[in-house]
């Protein structure tokens, strides 16, 4: 039998910071979903993502739609949003907080715009003149 101890302390199968971001994102819509009772301006605000920078002094949060009402929303709730993170989750430093749309979000609905605007020329081609997308 060998003297070495096997060492099984290598690369995490899953690494701190994702599940640091996954926890922010859980905690972050937990309460923006609270605070939507009380403040009709956060009512369709969907947290999609958190990205933490590897210091943890600041988390971006990115939301499926940020209008102007709801970015003031949050704006005037983030220390309160900073404070329920930091009685939740047990960390060195309490990051701090950036809203943003998530850009995965809008690629989407550009991607959706226009397959919409295909499938509506192929709708609306006249019968004499076949699209180039249909069979034949």
């Amino acid at each position: 039998m060998s003297g070495r101890r096997q060492d099984n302390r290598g690369a995490a199968p899953y690494p701190r910071s994702l599940r640091v971001n996954q926890v922010l994102r859980q905690v972050l819509a937990e309460e923006i979903e609270r605070l939507a009772d009380a403040d009709e301006r956060l009512r369709l605000v969907t947290v999609t993502a958190v990205d933490t920078a590897p210091d943890l002094r600041h988390a971006s949060v990115y939301l499926s739609s940020l209008s102007e009402d709801a970015a003031d929303a949050l704006a005037e709730r983030r220390a309160q949003l900073q404070r329920t993170l930091g009685r939740q989750i047990r960390m060195k430093r309490t990051p701090q907080l950036d809203f943003a749309v998530d850009p995965a979000v809008v690629a989407g609905s550009k991607v959706e715009d226009v397959l919409r605007r295909i499938r509506d020329k192929e709708d609306g081609s006249p019968e004499g003149d076949p699209s180039p997308y249909s069979e034949r």
